[in-house]
């Protein structure tokens, strides 16, 4: 006999996962829907820290724009698009946030009572095909 059908689904070029139609092993820990660990330095890990960081600015009261500096662990979930829940370290830049700049040119801070790092913890909902994003948690400290 042959073994199932399992269609291959490859996602923004970063991973693939085999939709299983049959019950996994009992051994197993791998089921659909559940999160894998991606590379942290994969496209779609950057872009969503990315969001996760401008939820944080938009949210907080501090006079500079932070920036993600180390990405520590990134996982992802298919669930009616890519759920990433990924564990950032952020970092406060040289870039106030009344000049509205691009987070790309803007530096850490050198100063040192300047200098701040926070442990970010972000949950970023991508749904590509109607372009939306969710942010549903996005905790710092």
């Amino acid at each position: 006999s042959s073994p199932p059908f399992r269609p291959l689904m490859c996602l923004t070029l970063v991973f693939c996962v085999v939709s299983v139609t049959n019950a996994p092993p009992p051994h197993s820990t791998m089921r659909p829907g559940s999160p894998i660990p991606v590379n942290t330095d994969s496209p779609g890990v950057r872009k969503a820290a990315r969001l996760g960081v401008y939820r944080y600015n938009n949210s907080s009261n501090d006079l500079f724009l932070f920036k993600e500096s180390q990405i520590k662990k990134a996982m992802v979930q298919i669930v009616r698009g890519l759920k990433y829940m990924l564990h950032v370290e952020i970092k406060r830049t040289v870039c106030e946030k009344r000049d509205h700049s691009s987070l790309d040119s803007c530096r850490f801070q050198r100063k040192k009572n300047l200098q701040q790092m926070l442990r970010c913890y972000f949950e970023v909902w991508i749904t590509p095909w109607i372009h939306k994003v969710h942010i549903p948690v996005a905790h710092c400290h």
